[in-house]
């Protein structure tokens, strides 16, 4: 295929080739998709529903599950109907949509990680500033920038990714649309603006882990010094499943796009393009609702409430 205008349709390369491999895939799929369909659904419908639930920290981990249904709609069902149905191609158009909504959802759900970090922050080591540093409109601000921040990031990383010229072929070694897959079927020499863009993507990734580290260094320095055990834990139990859920967002997102060349496989690469583009959606509702009983019990309200009235 000479250049892009010819391409017509992606194959999508990472599925398997064997017929009771296609229906495990399938299986696997749809299993973690109803988990995380299931989880951030609930974290949603809990702090929606529950008053005592109107904080910060909550309404940022509900913009956070947000993200995570968005990303996990964008690129699972597409994968989950190709192996039922044993077909590998998706539309140049389709395609193109895919790799949008993907990086919204996913460059959205990076920024507000970073703004729960700073919540964090504030709540631990400036409790006394806290209501005015994270009032209502402040974290409607900071919400509203994470999710315009995503557009334009995907908008901008979209349109110059399909702008370059296809010579290579069409197909790719994924179950979705992903950069990487994409660069490698260019024939131009303005691939490098795409590489340039990562880089600079990298620069603000690298910024934003920066500040996440010196954020629980200092958080960790306040709460070690807390002379209650139980003040203590309470702190620790509202920090930990933020801190491992950025702690993997960015290590896998890390790895799939900064990678070298030399250790590129295709089974490394589906690894890790599933670690963080399928997996989180499924454990952060369960990260975040282990250590905290507000959550579990909003939870357990919801869900004993509405059993109740079927």
């Amino acid at each position: 295929m000479s250049n892009s205008s010819s391409i017509r349709h992606f194959l999508l390369l990472a599925l398997a080739d064997t017929r009771q491999l296609q229906l495990l895939h399938f299986c696997l799929l749809l299993g973690i998709s109803l988990a995380a369909l299931l989880g951030n659904g609930l974290i949603i419908s809990a702090v929606a529903c529950g008053h005592h639930l109107h904080t910060p920290m909550f309404f940022f981990l509900l913009n956070l599950a947000l993200s995570d249904l968005g990303s996990i709609c964008t690129t699972v069902p597409k994968a989950m109907h190709n192996s039922l149905w044993d077909t590998r191609d998706i539309s140049y158009t389709g395609c193109a949509a895919q790799l949008f909504f993907f990086l919204f959802f996913i460059s959205a759900e990076f920024y507000l990680l970073t703004i729960m970090c700073y919540d964090r922050y504030v709540s631990i080591c400036k409790p006394l500033h806290y209501g005015t540093l994270l009032g209502s409109r402040a974290c409607a601000h900071m919400a509203a920038a994470a999710w315009a921040s995503g557009f334009l990031y995907s908008l901008l990383h979209t349109v110059n990714t399909f702008s370059l010229p296809l010579c290579h072929g069409n197909a790719l070694g994924q179950f979705f649309c992903e950069i990487p897959q994409i660069l490698k079927l260019s024939c131009s020499n303005s691939s490098l603006r795409e590489h340039g863009l990562i880089a600079v993507s990298a620069c603000l990734l690298f910024g934003c882990f920066v500040f996440i580290v010196f954020s629980y260094v200092q958080i960790f320095r306040v709460v070690l010094r807390i002379p209650s055990e139980q003040g203590r834990h309470k702190a620790f139990s509202t920090c930990l499943p933020h801190l491992a859920v950025a702690s993997l967002f960015i290590s896998t997102g890390t790895l799939t796009y900064l990678k070298p060349p030399s250790v590129s496989s295709p089974s490394l690469d589906l690894a890790l393009s599933v670690l963080y583009s399928v997996v989180p959606p499924a454990l952060n509702p369960l990260i975040y609702s282990l250590r905290n009983q507000e959550l579990k019990a909003a939870g357990w309200t919801l869900m004993t409430g509405c059993f109740h009235k079927h």
